[in-house]
């Protein structure tokens, strides 16, 4: 690797941590791309190409993450949904389907007790999003994916 794309890198990381502190903010593409000292067009691009997506869908996928875990703890899906920087309820839903693959309400709902047994740094990469997972029901999503996850770790752990 060059000692310019380490830079690049670099930058790159810059705009990336600045999603994952600030993700209940209003960002956007522009703003991302400020950070990076970049054109937003060339953000993008190298973005992607450094990560395997664009700004938007990984600043997604953090909020939903955040998300997942208020709605463990016990909150309501308005207020998750506002606590993460999205504004809109039906959008968040939709999205928060696409990428767990159920409904917020319906993940709320279900008994979380394996992940509340692990400790955090665990049930964070257990229970991490991630975009076209498929289960074996063959939704998409990562719902099957980590409850499988938490099957397996709970088995290791009764063993």
């Amino acid at each position: 690797m060059t000692p310019q794309e380490l830079e690049e890198l670099v930058l790159l990381r810059r705009a990336r941590d600045l999603m994952d502190r600030e993700y209940a903010a209003p960002l956007d593409v522009p703003t991302m791309a400020r950070k990076a000292l970049m054109s937003p067009a060339h953000f993008s691009r190298r973005f992607r190409a450094a990560y395997g997506e664009t700004p938007y869908c990984y600043l997604m996928t953090r909020r939903i993450e955040r998300a997942m875990a208020l709605l463990r703890g016990g909150a309501s899906v308005t207020d998750a949904c506002m606590a993460v920087g999205c504004t809109s309820l039906g959008s968040f839903s939709a999205k928060f389907a696409e990428i767990v693959g159920e409904p917020p309400s319906v993940y709320r709902s279900r008994e979380h007790a394996a992940v509340k047994a692990m400790p955090p740094c665990v049930a964070q990469v257990v229970t991490r999003p991630a975009r076209g997972a498929t289960g074996p029901s063959g939704t998409s999503g990562t719902a099957a994916r980590a409850s499988s996850r938490i099957g397996e770790a709970s088995a290791r752990a009764s063993s």
